[in-house]
């Protein structure tokens, strides 16, 4: 098994967040949820002592656009923990709408949380990764970041700028055996895409080659690859979860 090395997921109380938390604690971690909501912290929580991870699943409530808080919450935790061994950039939003009528603020809102939070918190972690010469870092990027996608040109430009981000840190980490890489998924099965019309839903399966949502686990799996001791070659890399959408 692999080492119990400190994880940290941003947006880590729901959806693909949470499964990631769950998959990265089953695989030996000691895991701390980031997430703004406490609702959904606390029934994480739960969830981890009905199955057992209580102690090595941790919450945190936190506004990751604060970047100054961000920053010293990981390196608290990095302190408390003897490091930070993985990190995944979970934590991200949508406010879609035409290139023509996206406003300002909402694409800086998407920017701000999607990327910029990230970027902090990768500095943050990645101090703690050099020095134990040991770091898996995951963002979670999306196929629109890959292929682009009608509507979301803010939030493309967000999951486009983690892959360039991260084969930018790969680059510049390596040599310290600190690696990058991204998960792309495309339609996945969650609060998010429950809400769509039933048009669009089907609309959508038609450009997915196995015609059908892929589900949280599907992503948390991957993500729990990324960062096992055994993927320590891999790096700059982005493995899209998508049923084949964007091949």
């Amino acid at each position: 098994m692999s080492e119990k090395r400190l994880a940290i997921v941003t947006g880590g109380a729901r959806g693909i967040g949470r499964a990631i938390v769950l998959a990265l604690a089953r695989q030996g971690r000691r895991v701390v949820a980031m997430d703004i909501d406490e609702k959904n912290l606390a029934e994480l929580k739960e969830l981890a002592e009905k199955e057992g991870f209580y102690d090595d699943i941790i919450t945190e409530k936190l506004d990751i656009t604060d970047s100054q808080s961000l920053n010293d919450t990981i390196e608290r935790l990095a302190e408390e923990h003897g490091g930070v061994g993985i990190l995944v950039n979970n934590a991200g939003i949508t406010r879609d709408g035409l290139v023509l009528t996206i406003s300002d603020e909402d694409f800086d809102r998407v920017i701000e949380i999607n990327l910029k939070a990230a970027f902090v918190a990768t500095r943050a972690a990645a101090r703690s990764m050099m020095r134990k010469r040991f770091g898996r870092i995951i963002n979670i990027a999306s196929v629109a970041g890959v292929m682009g996608n009608a509507g979301q040109s803010n939030y493309a430009a967000s999951k486009a700028g983690l892959i360039g981000m991260a084969k930018t840190i790969a680059r510049e980490l390596a040599k310290r055996n600190v690696t990058a890489n991204c998960v792309a998924p495309g339609f996945i099965i969650t609060e998010m895409t429950d809400v769509l019309p039933d048009k669009v839903k089907e609309f959508a399966k038609q450009a997915i080659p196995m015609n059908k949502f892929g589900q949280v686990e599907d992503v948390a799996n991957a993500v729990a690859f990324f960062a096992a001791d055994e993927s320590g070659y891999i790096t700059g890399q982005v493995l899209c979860v998508d049923g084949g959408m964007a091949m």
